[in-house]
């Protein structure tokens, strides 16, 4: 059968049939099989949704597009002014922002400071440490019996350390060496440190604030970030201001623990004679009693200055008012033969009769560091002459005249070293007149002299601070001056002693009073007399201003001339001025060089007069 016959009979068997139904088609789960998503499985079936939905969308997009141009273009102001809020909104963010965490910053680097400053005074002080280290303080309390001698003065700065005294600051005034900073140190360590401070005095102010801030852990806004952005910070000002500004914020912090304390904070400034007696340690000093004097009333912060000379005590002295000076001298007899042999026992293991004791104390006297080098030598007795052999040399390099020979140009030092001599020459002819200088309980009893006796014997007022200065000699609290220490009173004592010492030392003081009188001597020359004439000069009753008191007597002329030889000439411009000079100096002729000398009238030698004063 050929191909058209067979389509033409299947095309009658279809129509015989009737319509064709569609297979039914069961819905097949394929997610439990396919790896693509349900989604994605689902796009056949949302094929003709979406065409439609997508007839719907363009029919709306193109009604929008149509309102949408029916609306006006915005203008160029408008634009602007959308920008510029845009922009003002976004600055005032970013300041407001950076406005708060500065403020916040500034408030919690405060409170840090605060908080670091309050850590300063807890137990546990930096000095302390170092001292225990340095100095071999005894870190049982067990052993503190075996190396601290308990002086009368102990038990009173305890209770100032510890915050048990109040009311007043003090001034721990005393010689180099008699143990000051001992006794703070010492009730430092009984404490541990709790609520104390210390730090060292200088010269130089900032040493001073470094020293000072080191002291109270506060960094004086060095470490304060608005460095870094180059404004200017409060650490560009003066030291004094720094320290002022660190003893406004121990206020603080004295106020926020006297709650819970119930006692006063201690600050110790130590060395306070280093400091220069000029403005800026005067004003340095005036600044920090103002403080001591405001913190005293109010039981806030006990400040305890320590001193080795008297200059100290003078600046405090005119704006105290709740000062306490406590002076620290040499030990008494007793404690100090006591320290010597505890001393002894402990280095050397050596039990000292009291003859020997006895004679070491007759050489170097109670002063602590004396004691501490000769129980610590083999020889005691060398140790002794030693010291005093010391102090003698560093009298002599300081303080010795050098005689009739002496230059003019050391007329000055010389003014002082033998305003020295003369109050170490009056201390040991005093100590000869006196009727006790030795106790059997006290010990040595130096001579002395009030503090304005010593200015009256040196004929100066300004010498003995210098003197106190360099340890030579010695100004107590009471203004008695005399010796620095027993082995520098032995000193003088041998220097006053030597053959020709009076007179070489009168012959100083002629050579220095020789050298004034010469500075004071004012030579007056006239170079202007000619043909051998000469000046006459008188002093009368009625003066130079009375007149007639003064004559001058012209030129000699040659012989066979008119006029007189002896004739009065009115003054000239330079012998007026010669008498002027003369009055101004307020000079007193004794001795009047007059020239007769007769020359020819070809001739011309300036004669001279010369007046002296005395």
């Amino acid at each position: 059968m050929s191909l058209p016959r067979r389509a033409a009979g299947a095309a009658t068997r279809l129509l015989a049939r009737g319509p064709a139904r569609p297979p039914v088609r069961l819905p097949i789960d394929r997610s439990a099989f396919s790896t693509q998503s349900p989604r994605r499985n689902d796009t056949n079936a949302e094929i003709a949704p979406s065409s439609a939905a997508g007839t719907s969308r363009s029919s709306s997009s193109s009604n929008a597009g149509h309102a949408k141009a029916a609306q006006p273009e915005p203008s160029v102001a408008s634009k602007m002014a959308e920008s510029a809020a845009t922009t003002f909104a976004s600055i005032l963010v970013l300041g407001l922002g950076f406005a708060a965490a500065g403020y916040i910053y500034h408030r919690s680097y405060k409170m840090l400071v605060i908080n670091k400053m309050v850590r300063a005074f807890e137990p546990g002080d930096p000095v302390l440490d170092l001292a225990t280290v340095g100095k071999d303080l005894p870190s049982p309390r067990a052993a503190e019996d075996e190396r601290w001698i308990h002086r009368d003065e102990q038990s009173l700065v305890d209770a100032i350390v510890d915050g048990r005294e109040v009311g007043h600051y003090y001034l721990m005034i005393g010689d180099k060496g008699t143990g000051k900073s001992s006794m703070l140190l010492e009730a430092m360590r009984k404490i541990d440190g709790d609520g104390v401070s210390m730090f060292e005095a200088h010269a130089d102010l900032e040493v001073v604030r470094l020293r000072l801030g080191k002291a109270l852990n506060y960094e004086f806004h060095e470490d304060y970030i608005g460095g870094y952005f180059s404004e200017r910070g409060p650490r560009e000002s003066t030291a004094l201001l720094d320290i002022e500004r660190a003893l406004n914020k121990l206020e603080k912090v004295a106020m926020r623990l006297f709650r819970a304390r119930r006692r006063p904070l201690i600050l110790i400034v130590n060395q306070m004679h280093l400091l220069r007696d000029d403005d800026d340690g005067r004003d340095l000093i005036e600044l920090l009693q103002q403080r001591a004097e405001q913190w005293a009333a109010t039981n806030l912060v006990t400040i305890i200055f320590n001193s080795d000379d008297y200059w100290v005590y003078e600046r405090l002295k005119q704006l105290a008012t709740r000062m306490e000076v406590l002076p620290i001298t040499d030990l008494p007899k007793g404690q100090a033969v006591s320290a010597l042999k505890r001393y002894r026992q402990r280095y050397w293991g050596e039990a000292l009769d009291e003859a020997r004791l006895d004679e070491v104390y007759d050489r170097v006297g109670g002063r602590l560091n004396f004691l501490n080098k000769v129980a610590k030598s083999r020889d005691m007795l060398a140790t002794c002459e030693n010291i005093k052999e010391i102090e003698k040399r560093w009298f002599l390099n300081q303080c010795w005249i050098l005689g009739m020979e002496m230059d003019d140009d050391v007329m000055d030092q010389q003014k002082w070293a033998a305003a020295a001599m003369v109050l170490a020459q009056a201390l040991v002819a005093k100590e000869k007149d006196m009727d006790l200088t030795y106790d059997a309980v006290i010990g040595h009893l130096l001579p002395s002299f009030p503090f304005h006796v010593a200015q009256e014997l040196m004929t100066r007022c300004d010498f003995i601070r210098k003197l106190d200065s360099l340890n030579l000699f010695s100004i107590t609290s009471r203004a008695d001056v005399r010796a620095s220490s027993v082995p520098m009173h032995r000193a003088f004592r041998e220097i006053c002693g030597e053959p020709g010492f009076d007179e070489h030392l009168e012959r100083t003081i002629q050579r220095i009073a020789d050298i004034e009188s010469l500075g004071r001597t004012r030579e007056l020359v006239a170079k202007d007399l000619v043909l051998g004439g000469h000046y006459e000069i008188e002093a009368g009753r009625k003066g130079i201003r009375g007149g007639g008191g003064i004559g001058f007597r012209g030129p000699q002329l040659p012989a066979g001339s008119a006029a007189s030889p002896e004739c009065i000439h009115p003054p000239t411009r330079l012998e007026t001025a010669f008498v002027s000079c003369c009055y101004r100096q307020m000079v007193k002729f004794t001795h009047v060089v007059k020239t007769d000398h007769r020359i020819s009238a070809n001739d011309y030698y300036p004669d001279e007069i010369s007046c002296r004063q005395r």
